[in-house]
This record gives structure tokens, sequence and C-alpha cells, in this order.
């Protein structure tokens, strides 16, 4: 199985975001799961994916040429593939993984979880989706998505398609049981 996460290429102000970002990468690498990732050394990507290679685990970079020096391509992963544009990188990313997860991050952060959102709603994918909401981080956004439930923006089904919890281990657990 390979799980895909998005996160930061910053570290976030509180140290509980990279702490999270660590768990992640160990619990994958313990549950024999591959992470698939953004590709970079830097914030919570880095973080992650030094966790998860520390823990015995195998990792899958993704990364535009454009931010190869800019991100600081990570040098020690299991395989890491350079690609064209953020496109691209988020359709290899796409291919590549069963499940796919969101960390705290920012803009680019938001764009993969609510482009690979939209590739479920209109039925190019059945994945499931997860929000590890640390410390609350995702609040807002989960109240403005119930908000455009109820204003008949989003139709409730597909609200129903992002599991959240602070919790990354519950929501693989959720993945795993919806695949069986």
């Amino acid at each position: 199985m390979r799980i895909c996460v998005f996160c930061g290429s910053q570290p976030g102000r509180s140290q509980r975001y990279a702490a999270a970002a660590a768990e992640t990468g160990k619990l994958l690498a313990k549950r024999g799961i591959t992470l698939v990732y953004g590709g970079a050394s830097v914030g919570t990507m880095g973080t992650i994916a030094d966790a998860a290679l520390e823990a015995g685990g195998e990792v899958v970079g993704v990364i535009p040429t454009s931010m190869v020096d800019r991100e600081l391509a990570h040098q020690g992963l299991t395989e890491l593939h350079v690609v064209a544009s953020m496109h691209e990188r988020k359709a290899l990313m796409a291919e590549l993984s069963d499940g796919f997860l969101a960390l705290p991050g920012g803009a680019g952060t938001l764009d993969e979880l609510f482009e690979i959102w939209t590739w479920a709603q209109i039925g190019l994918h059945r994945k499931p989706i997860g929000i590890v909401d640390t410390d609350g981080f995702y609040q807002p956004l989960v109240e403005m998505v119930d908000h455009m439930v109820i204003e008949g923006f989003i139709r409730p089904g597909y609200r129903d398609f992002i599991s959240v919890d602070s919790d990354p281990a519950k929501l693989l657990d959720k993945f795993a049981a919806e695949q069986n």
C-alpha cells in the first residue's frame, strides 16, 4: 500500500506540526506503507520523509524540475521522480497512491487536497482522503466546507469523501476498513 501525504515546505510556527509529520512518517513505515509525497527535504515534507526512512520505510518523492533547487529535492529517498510541472506532480502522486492524507500546510497543501477531493467527486478515483487535524489546524477549513454543504454548493455525500481526525492511525485504520 502507498499513501500520499500532502504537507508543507515550511515547518510552521508550532513544533507540534513537525512532531505530527514525524509521527505520521514513522507510523507509515511501521505499518509497511510506502510514503508518497512532494519530494522536498525541507519543512514538514522533509520531516515526514526523514522519519519514514529512519523507521525503515520506503519513500517516493515527486518534485517538479522548477522546484528541485528551490525546495532542495531530498536525495536520500527510495525513489525520486522529477517531473516537468505541478500538474504532472499531482497526477503522478495520485497514480502512485492508494489513499491520501493532508497534514498542516499552506496553499500548495490545500491545492493538492482540493484537487484530489474534486477528482473523487467527479469519479476519477475512489481512494480514501483524510485530514490530520493537528491541534485543530484544519477546524476553520472544516467549518467552511460544512458551510458550503449547508449553502448547497457541496453535496453532503461529497463532504463524506473526506475524513478528519487528529490521529493519523485512526485515519489509516479507516482507510484499511474501507478497502475490505
